[in-house]
This record gives structure tokens, C-alpha cells and sequence, in this order.
């Protein structure tokens, strides 16, 4: 199974750090915010990992390489000038990806959700994680049902950004750029996708404000 790391966001919200500097390479714990992602992914038994790139995309190549520092072979899907959002950044990488499923994970994030290899149940277009709702998402995004993913719902939670999918999900899409939810919306009316819920550390790093709370942490964990 390969893995996807979605790096090409402008990141408007983090401005101005991001005028100069690729969301994925802004560093906490005293290290680029992507390479948490790829020692998960290293650690968890992939091999093959790509990364999207729009915005400042030679830093990150510059930064990863081809990724041999991690024990990984990285290959990069360029978007061009414009990142082509989470649903056609991931449409645009397919003939990449291949054909099985894979894994894809918001390079915005920081989660010490186990990054490994998993079988999608028959039938499934997606296996999706949740997390609790953080206090500035508090209405959450979808249900979860006895391990199966719900736009309504008694009890909402919040897609941490990590996903399985397989290729079928972007079956009627076109190149350009569109948003992934409406596609999971879909596929989840038609019961065609299954969740979980981690309920372990997640952080969604929109903010210059929530960067520096998790760099203060992780960098006080340091020194512990």
C-alpha cells in the first residue's frame, strides 16, 4: 500500500509564516511538521509515499529529497502554481497512487494515530478516522454507527484529516480543483464507507496560535 501526504495548501489561515515557508516545513518540536508524518509512515511499514506540492515546492522537495533519510521513496505530484484542493490534489495523484487502495494524510495535522497499512472491507470506498471535536469545531463533521461513517448523527465527530480510500471514490470526478467532502457525503449515504474513532492526540495546526501551543509542548516533552 502507498501513502499520500497532502503538502501543496497554500495556508492562508498561517500567514504570514507561510508567505515564505510551506505549511508542512513551519517546525515544531524542533522539527519540520511533515517529517513527524513520514517517521509514522516509515514506522508503520510503508514504503512508497507521495507528496503533493503547489505552494513554494521546491522547498519541500528540497527539504525531503526522495526521502531516503526516512527509510522511504518519496515521489511528488506537482499541482502547478495552484493547489487544486484535498479532493483534486488526490484525483490529480492517482496515476501515481496506482491502482490498490491507499492512505491519505493532511500534512496540517499532527495525530499519534498508528500511520500503517490497512484492508478496506469489501465494498468500501473509504475507512475514514475521527477524532473528539476541538473547541473551534465543535459541531464536528459526521456520526459514527457500529464502525460505519454517518452524515447525521446523534453524537458528531471530527475527520482528523487520515483516510483509506480506494480509487473508486473519484470515479465520476474530472481534473481540477474540488473539495473531498461532498465525496465522502456521497459515499456515506450510500453506506459505502467505514470509520473509526481514535481517541488519542490530534491536533489541526490552522492557526500561528495553535502552532505555537503544540511547538511549547512537544518541545517541554523534549526536555522532560
Amino acid at each position: 500500500m502507498k501513502a499520500m501526504i497532502l503538502a501543496a495548501g497554500r495556508g492562508e489561515r498561517m500567514r504570514p509564516l507561510t508567505d515564505h515557508t510551506p505549511k508542512p516545513l513551519l517546525r515544531i518540536g524542533g522539527k519540520a511538521l511533515i517529517a513527524y508524518h513520514l517517521e509514522a509512515l516509515a514506522r508503520g511499514g510503508f514504503e512508497e509515499v507521495v507528496v503533493n506540492v503547489a505552494h513554494l515546492s521546491g522547498q519541500i522537495r528540497a527539504a525531503l529529497g526522495d526521502g531516503q533519510a526516512w527509510g522511504l521513496r518519496i515521489r511528488y505530484s506537482d499541482e502547478g502554481r495552484e493547489a487544486l484542493e484535498t479532493g483534486g490534489g488526490i484525483f490529480h495523484a492517482l496515476p501515481v497512487l496506482g491502482d490498490g487502495p491507499f492512505l491519505a494524510v493532511n500534512g496540517d495535522i499532527y495525530c499519534d494515530y498508528p500511520l500503517r497499512p490497512r484492508a478496506l472491507a469489501a465494498g468500501a470506498l473509504a475507512h475514514l478516522v475521527l477524532v473528539d471535536n476541538p473547541s473551534h469545531h465543535a459541531e464536528g463533521d459526521f456520526a459514527l454507527d457500529a464502525g460505519r461513517l454517518m452524515n447525521q448523527g446523534e453524537r458528531r465527530l471530527t475527520f482528523a484529516g487520515i483516510g483509506y480510500y480506494r480509487a473508486g471514490l473519484f470515479a465520476d470526478c474530472r481534473p481540477g480543483k474540488f473539495p473531498l467532502a461532498p465525496l465522502l457525503r456521497a459515499a456515506a449515504e450510500r453506506d459505502r464507507i467505514s470509520a473509526e474513532h481514535h481517541r488519542g492526540v490530534w491536533s489541526d495546526i490552522g492557526t500561528p496560535q495553535r502552532l505555537e501551543a503544540l511547538d511549547s509542548t512537544l518541545s517541554a516533552q523534549a526536555r522532560a
